[in-house]
């Protein structure tokens, strides 16, 4: 069979544009399409790619697991789903674990348990929940409309209700909205679709103190910025704030789909037996695969290795800047960056993506004026360094200077 990128179009819903090339083949931080291109990868698959490509100590979790377990549904309980469990647990303030298989579907389970329990010690009329604009969540019915972006929810019929939408790194929004029929707050301690959006300590342990006020889970969503992605194995470590849940996802797997539910013992006592459940959550596999993944993040080695790591990145990019000055400002925490575009280049992050894909750089963006780069934690010093002149190339061409490179 020829596969090209035409087949794409005769075969897949239209719900996607992908690029034009195919990647087949990764290693580390580097990606090989059908014609044998080399790409350096700075998206790592959307935050997911934590060990970047193929890497061995995963391969070999997944080929020791593959030959003896993959699924059995949750009708049996298996081991790697134990072992996983309680290294989450051990690891973060949570004391039970719930699987999925997705950030959505771990964002789902923690909404329904905190409308559960707001149910079984209030009472049905303590049900709102609020977010934040320009929050991402994910793309369930529920999830997104929790989520601050109505262009996502808009357009599916009548959507769930009670649910409320303040300004991030606004706490007189917030306030102005809880009350004591808040039920649960959601939010990313880092907004990472709605443009790498850092909290500001003030705000987070406000919130904090208002959740406590009203008798309001807070839940923090760190699928996108947990598993070391910030330089701490989870964000909120680094905020001097504990959620009553956390989500997280995406990193966990490095690269094989699987999602998780942290909370209490106290909390998660509310989703009682049958009350949810997912068919592959915590299924032997996926396990397997994010034990390794989690014994190989969370150690000192690697997590101050994302802070200096994310040192090179600001510091290149703000070289970058100075000579063609595209950028507003640098923002971000680890390696979840976004360089965020000037009032010169409103609503162009697009054209720097790719420019970057024709220099074989591979970016993301986050929303029309951020570029954002979520590369491998472990990507080699001097793949950062080549990534960022070949990011630089890609500026030139859209800042249109006339530069020649060596």
């Amino acid at each position: 069979m020829n596969v090209t990128r035409d087949l794409f179009n005769e075969v897949m819903v239209p719900n996607y544009n992908p690029a034009a090339i195919i990647p087949v083949k990764g290693l580390g931080s580097r990606l090989w399409d059908q014609a044998g291109t080399e790409y350096i990868d700075f998206a790592g698959g959307i935050a997911v790619n934590v060990l970047g490509h193929c890497h061995p100590e995963l391969v070999s979790a997944l080929t020791e697991q593959g030959q003896k377990l993959w699924h059995l549904s949750n009708v049996l309980t298996n081991e790697p789903a134990l072992r996983l469990a309680k290294k989450l647990t051990d690891a973060t303030f949570g004391e039970k674990v719930y699987f999925a298989n997705s950030g959505a579907e771990a964002n789902e389970a923690a909404l329904k348990l905190a409308r559960r329990f707001a149910l079984d010690h209030f009472g049905a009329q303590k049900d709102q929940i609020i977010s934040f604009k320009q929050g991402f969540h994910g793309r369930t019915f529920f999830t997104v409309t929790v989520g601050g972006q109505t262009a996502y929810s808009d357009g599916f019929g009548p959507k769930p209700g009670a649910i409320e939408h303040a300004d991030y790194n606004d706490l007189a929004s917030f306030e102005a909205l809880i009350s004591d029929k808040t039920c649960a707050v959601m939010m990313e301690p880092l907004q990472g679709e709605g443009g790498i959006i850092s909290p500001t300590i003030d705000f987070v342990k406000g919130v904090r103190a208002l959740c406590d006020k009203h008798n309001a889970l807070l839940i923090f969503d760190e699928v996108q910025s947990g598993v070391g992605r910030t330089g701490e194995l989870y964000a909120y470590m680094g905020l001097g704030v504990v959620p009553d849940i956390l989500t997280t996802a995406k990193a966990l797997g490095g690269g094989f789909p699987i999602g998780a539910m942290l909370t209490t013992t106290e909390i998660a006592k509310h989703l009682k037996i049958g009350t949810h459940g997912s068919t592959y959550g915590g299924n032997p596999l996926g396990c397997a695969i994010a034990e390794k993944v989690l014994d190989i993040v969370n150690t000192p080695e690697v997590l101050n290795g994302v802070k200096h790591k994310e040192q090179l990145f600001r510091k290149g990019l703000e070289a970058i800047n100075d000579q063609y000055h595209c950028f507003e400002e640098i923002r971000g925490k680890g390696l979840l960056l976004g360089a965020a575009l000037n009032k010169n280049f409103t609503g162009r992050a697009k054209e720097f993506l790719v420019a970057a894909a024709e220099e074989h750089l591979m970016c993301l963006i986050a929303g029309a004026n951020v570029v954002r780069f979520a590369p491998s934690l472990i990507i080699p010093d001097e793949d950062i360094q080549e990534g960022l002149v070949r990011f630089e190339r890609a500026v030139a061409k859209v800042v249109g200077a006339d530069v020649s490179f060596k």
